[in-house]
């Protein structure tokens, strides 16, 4: 193409320049106006194609050009990589490019969440946020090489994953009152077990101990699995547990859910009151969120919080996150921003007064 435009100028004022030496002086301002209109002729082309071009530019810098990894620090095969899955797949056909889930599960979801950290700020890396590795994880003293409110920029906060406070079916409490007079006449003999220090079950069960002043004993285990084998095997008194993992057990008659730690009663289980029903204030959840490393560009950011705040709007989608165990919220920037800040203040004052230290 570079060739083109010089070479076509050249002959135009060369068959110009001979006509111009044999027809009368009367001509030659016709022809010379001729030469004159040819070039800006060829000159708006020029600049048509120009624009043309830089239009095509444009259209291949659009956001996105390539997948997306959407990094979820838990292993495969949790309720973490299933919501994550869920939604990758509808915000990849938002996108118009495919939503890769990469699962770097390790120390309390910090691994993973400090390699999106440490990614490039450009909107191809995503993360599954969470409460573990932004709020309670660093207020326990977890070792993190990021800065939780000021290293990311928190777009969606896709709902909270609600636990149930569940006993033995044949356990003599019948409901939430039962439990904390049994624990009041036994302080520091009643005892629960969590997936472990910090966990949603370990903060809610303090968090419950601090709010109706009562004295029980925690038992850790390496995840809540461990932990429900010995609640069924009478080593411990009751668990907080997923209510999505401890559904079937509710219905099969294998437990019984004294509450559930949500803000609201479950749509599945309404006859189940929450915890704060009996002891105000006493809600303890688990929560996932979009979020992206702070430099990302804002148009970024905006395309990718609009896209996700309209799958959380979309009824199917708020029915299958249910039918997963979580409560939809769909709370975009600045309020899930504030959700965080709510969090830490919350959270902050149980930990230190449980003197809960990460493990």
């Amino acid at each position: 193409m570079k060739w083109f435009k010089p070479v076509c100028l050249n002959l135009s004022f060369q068959t110009s320049l001979h006509a111009m030496k044999s027809q009368p002086e009367q001509a030659r301002s016709e022809i010379s106006g001729g030469v004159m209109a040819s070039r800006r002729s060829l000159l708006q082309s020029a600049l048509l194609l120009a624009g043309a071009w830089g239009g095509s530019l444009a259209a291949q810098t659009a956001y996105p050009q390539k997948p997306i990894k959407f990094i979820v620090p838990f292993a495969a095969g949790g309720s973490a990589d299933t919501v994550a899955r869920l939604l990758s797949e509808r915000l990849g056909l938002a996108l118009g490019q495919s939503v890769i889930v990469d699962n770097r599960g390790g120390n309390g979801s910090v691994l993973g969440t400090d390699f999106a950290a440490k990614a490039a700020p450009d909107g191809y890396t995503v993360l599954l946020s969470n409460g573990a590795a932004m709020t309670t994880g660093p207020l326990m003293g977890q070792i993190t090489n990021y800065k939780p409110l000021s290293d990311f920029v928190h777009l969606n906060l896709f709902g909270t994953f609600t636990n149930a406070l569940i006993v033995r079916a044949d356990h003599p409490a019948k409901n939430v009152q039962d439990l904390l007079n049994m624990i009041r006449l036994q302080p520091g003999k009643i005892n629960y077990g969590s997936a472990g220090v910090g966990s949603a079950g370990n903060l809610t069960g303090e968090l419950l101990k601090q709010l109706a002043k009562i004295q029980m004993v925690h038992i850790p285990y390496k995840g809540s699995g461990p932990a429900f084998n010995d609640l069924m095997g009478g080593q411990i008194d009751f668990m907080f547990n997923a209510l999505i993992a401890s559904a079937p057990h509710i219905k099969g008659g294998r437990v019984r859910a004294l509450a559930v730690t949500g803000h609201h009663r479950d749509n599945e289980f309404t006859q189940v009151p929450t915890l704060s029903e009996t002891v105000p204030g006493a809600v303890g959840d688990a929560w996932f969120g979009l979020s992206v490393p702070a430099k990302t560009p804002a148009q970024v950011q905006e395309r990718l919080r609009a896209d996700m705040a309209r799958i959380l709007a979309q009824p199917e989608m708020r029915t299958k996150l249910a039918e997963l165990g979580m409560q939809p919220l769909g709370l975009d920037k600045p309020e899930f921003q504030t959700f965080l800040e709510q969090e830490i203040k919350k959270w902050g004052p149980v930990i230190t007064a449980g003197q809960l230290k990460a493990q």
